[in-house]
């Protein structure tokens, strides 16, 4: 019986070598940080490595394409929670250069397309950069998608009264790990901290065309930013639902996607070192 979720880490290299052409690598980047009293650091790890394996799951099942999961980046760019214990963070650089290796192995395995789904906000700006340095040195097809889009992304705001100012550990976080990993969550820790003196700005904020440079102690010393006292299990089963939905239908449209110039001579300077 075929695996429910094919991974790369359980494969032969004559496995990997015989993936069909256009086959899509989905590889998770999570991160290790503090969130809060409440949650554990793992938070961003679990929800991008279940949403991505779910994703990958339903994409197999339905046949539309052919994707193989990657093993989770665990550590990643959260330098923004550097001053609490629990954080543990790669540097800009060090995280680029593993994205730029990853591809580059990636590419010589004969892989073409790459998708990153990313469960932390403080990974999307260098994983955009990542999705173009990938794209020109080894010709792969990269895209990035997260599990949530950030508010400062262009997310939607979080329900439960946020005023879209929940964007760490608050109640979406914390809804979806009392889904997923409910024996982690103490509830019983958790307080509102919803910095709503950021409303008094009209440029500047999160989701607004000003954004700003900030560290989770600029809001408390709980290290949370958001209410996770709304949190509820159903909630955050709704989120993942979604999640893995929509991540689904990417991976699918990720595997047919071309541009105009497809393949041109010329179009791609590939090192491949």
């Amino acid at each position: 019986m075929a695996p429910r979720v094919p991974r790369f880490l359980d494969m032969t290299w004559q496995e990997v070598a015989a993936l069909p052409a256009g086959t899509v690598a989905v590889l998770p980047l999570g991160a290790v940080e503090q969130h809060g009293p409440h949650l554990p650091v793992s938070t961003d790890l679990v929800t991008a490595s279940e949403t991505a394996a779910a994703a990958v799951e339903t994409v197999t099942a339905s046949g539309e394409a052919s994707v193989v999961l990657l093993e989770a980046l665990a550590y990643t760019k959260s330098d923004e929670h550097a001053g609490f214990p629990g954080t543990v963070w790669l540097s800009w650089d060090t995280l680029m250069r593993v994205l730029v290796d990853v591809g580059r192995s990636l590419a010589a395995s004969g892989i073409e397309r790459l998708v990153l789904v990313n469960g932390h906000g403080g990974n999307s700006a260098l994983g955009q950069v990542a999705n173009r340095e990938l794209r020109r040195r080894f010709g792969l097809r990269t895209f990035f998608a997260h599990v949530s889009t950030p508010r400062d992304q262009g997310g939607a705001p979080a329900s439960g009264g946020e005023h879209g100012l929940g964007v760490h550990g608050g109640h979406g976080e914390t809804s979806l790990m009392l889904h997923l990993r409910p024996e982690l969550v103490h509830m019983e820790l958790a307080e509102r901290r919803v910095p709503e003196g950021l409303l008094a700005y009209e440029q500047i904020g999160f989701g607004k065309p000003v954004s700003f440079g900030w560290l989770s102690s600029d809001f408390g010393a709980d290290g949370h930013v958001g209410d996770p006292t709304t949190a509820t299990a159903e909630a955050g089963k709704e989120m993942f639902e979604h999640a893995v939905e929509q991540l689904a239908r990417t991976l699918v449209e990720a595997a047919r996607f071309t541009t105009p110039v497809d393949g041109a001579a010329g179009l791609v300077a590939r090192d491949r070192t």
